[in-house]
């Protein structure tokens, strides 16, 4: 009988010990996960055989960008990495959110929406992508043709303009622009374009005039200046501080002579232009990700290069920066 008591008893104290061990276990996976969500400080590069850089269309500013960002990461992180084309700022954060691709071109006043569910993202809170940095200004222009004779906002009444896809961040730019100026989508035809069938629908007549929101100057738009005689159409100063003052993420913004052919300075409005990536992404692959970029800038052709600078990285940035980028800037700054 007291062996047997003692059998129960070793039994029971050795079942008890496994449920602790589990338990101890649990707690230590819930313990191991990162600010993020992710475990073990997120996926390294042994985890990834490419990464996938969302850009946008193939006329604007993003993607030429991108295929310089993309050689620039395979290089410093030796993971195969590939530009790809898009549909922009609010599709790109759906598409990290999703598992579609890790790293991405985002406009900063779309990365805010999506991280307070706002706007396009109403309902739909997107926390799972972290900033890598600010970019660039990113110019809202109102572009049509010198021989459509519109000069200011209020001439687009009745017109048939291109503003972007529904839910683009062009969309956004183009509802808040005519806002301040006492204009809707329904005073105007809405096309929903991107950039290369903008330049193709205002080149053959089809459309009065197009927002284009992208850095400066902008593929398509030189593209059509050169067949045609582009005119920008300028923001008042007085209009600026009143979009800026309702909605703070905007700044203003100078299209300087020269540009497209104009002979005078055009004052516009401008967004930032950023990189976002998955928060999966673990701490030291972040980090290289982010060194591959600002330390190679410098390399790139295209005007916008010169204004890709790490002591203005998280300038603008509206939502939480990735710990790797964190640390990238924390070292150079």
């Amino acid at each position: 009988m007291k062996k047997n008591s003692l059998r129960l008893l070793a039994l029971v104290s050795m079942f008890a010990l496994l449920v602790l061990a589990a338990c101890g276990n649990d707690e230590k996976a819930d313990g191991d996960k990162d600010a993020d969500g992710s475990k073990d400080g997120g996926k390294t590069e042994q985890e990834y055989k490419f990464l996938s850089l969302l850009t946008g269309g193939t006329q604007g500013t993003y993607y030429p960008l991108g295929g310089s960002f993309a050689e620039f990461i395979t290089a410093e992180t030796g993971i195969k990495t590939t530009a790809e084309v898009s549909q922009a700022s609010a599709a790109n954060m759906t598409a990290l959110k999703d598992g579609d691709a890790q790293i991405a071109f985002v406009q900063t006043d779309i990365a805010y929406y999506a991280s307070k569910g706002e706007m396009m993202f109403d309902g739909e809170v997107i926390d799972e992508v972290s900033a890598i940095g600010a970019l660039y200004p990113e110019t809202v222009q109102l572009v049509t043709l010198k021989k459509n004779n519109i000069t200011t906002f209020e001439d687009l009444k009745g017109k048939s303009v291109s503003v972007g896809a529904p839910g683009s961040g062009t969309y956004a730019n183009a509802e808040q622009l005519l806002e301040i100026h006492g204009l809707t989508m329904k005073d105007i035809k809405p096309q929903n374009l991107d950039f290369g069938e903008s330049q193709e629908s205002l080149q053959a007549g089809q459309i009065d005039a197009a927002f284009i929101t992208a850095g400066t100057p902008t593929g398509a738009v030189e593209g059509l200046n050169a067949v045609a005689e582009v005119f920008v159409v300028p923001v008042e100063d007085a209009k600026a501080d009143e979009l800026i003052e309702k909605y703070p993420y905007y700044a203003k913004e100078v299209i300087p002579a020269g540009t497209y052919g104009s002979d005078v300075d055009t004052p516009a409005v401008s967004v930032g232009a950023m990189l976002v990536m998955q928060n999966d992404i673990s701490e030291e692959l972040g980090y290289k990700i982010t060194k591959a970029i600002y330390e190679n800038a410098s390399k790139i052709q295209h005007a916008k290069g010169a204004l890709i600078k790490a002591e203005s990285g998280l300038n603008g940035i509206g939502i939480p920066v990735h710990p790797g980028a964190q640390k990238y800037f924390d070292e150079v700054n």
